[in-house]
């Protein structure tokens, strides 16, 4: 039985200013398909596009034309409530800044997203704990950021990214801001999370990162290319 795709790109252009002289072409033509627990890592020199690819990806940006199908919903037929509600219950977002809030702690960043769906204070605290105790900080829980270290704030991101069960994981050059053997342990986690069901898509320009991907893809100038 073929595995069945999560993400469908089929022809996605992304024009800026377009018909002025400011006009930028920053995706020409993209197609891709990511199945049900992947692990891809996109790769590519600043410019290239792959941060448009993943604000598309991750439905905070749209197409100006082509057509994304997330986990079978055409997102081209969603308003922006709509993309926000697939955003929910879709995705999950890890950046290289953890972008964790300073005056709360490790478990109330966690508990955030579920606020935005409702979810009962006392099911949002339940949940979060689990989240935080399988990243390995159920012992950290009531710490602030300041008192974590980078690959702990990291954690405290990718918990926070997992509390909603999305099926896709996004990241965004998670490791850019911890040292080698922190980034590594950051890679470990997102590859047991893909063993465990999540599909992940991974930013980076380090080759050490893309390797511990399935397939990389590369861009170059708004262009999609297998890597070799």
């Amino acid at each position: 039985m073929a595995a069945r795709p999560v993400i469908e790109l089929d022809g996605i252009r992304k024009v800026y200013a377009e018909g002025t002289p400011a006009e930028v072409v920053a995706l020409r033509g993209v197609s891709l398909r990511v199945d049900h627990g992947e692990f891809l890592a996109i790769m590519g020199p600043s410019g290239s596009g792959k941060s448009t690819l993943m604000n598309i990806i991750g439905c905070l940006d749209q197409p100006t034309s082509g057509r994304y199908r997330c986990d079978g919903e055409d997102v081209a037929e969603l308003d922006a409530a709509g993309r926000a509600a697939l955003r929910l219950r879709k995705i999950g977002f890890v950046f290289q800044g953890f972008h964790l809030l300073s005056r709360h702690t490790a478990l109330e960043n966690v508990m955030l997203p579920l606020a935005y769906a409702g979810i009962p204070r006392q099911e949002r605290r339940a949940r979060a704990e689990q989240a935080l105790a399988e990243v390995g900080l159920a012992e950290r829980a009531g710490h602030r950021p300041a008192e974590l270290s980078g690959g702990q704030q990291q954690r405290v991101a990718i918990a926070r990214a997992l509390i909603n069960k999305p099926p896709v994981l996004l990241a965004d050059e998670p490791t850019g801001a911890l040292d080698t053997r922190t980034g590594d342990e950051i890679m470990a986690l997102f590859k047991r999370l893909q063993h465990e069901g999540h599909t992940v898509v991974l930013i980076t320009h380090e080759q050490h990162v893309a390797d511990f991907a399935d397939r990389a893809v590369v861009m170059r100038d708004g262009e999609l290319q297998e890597a070799a």
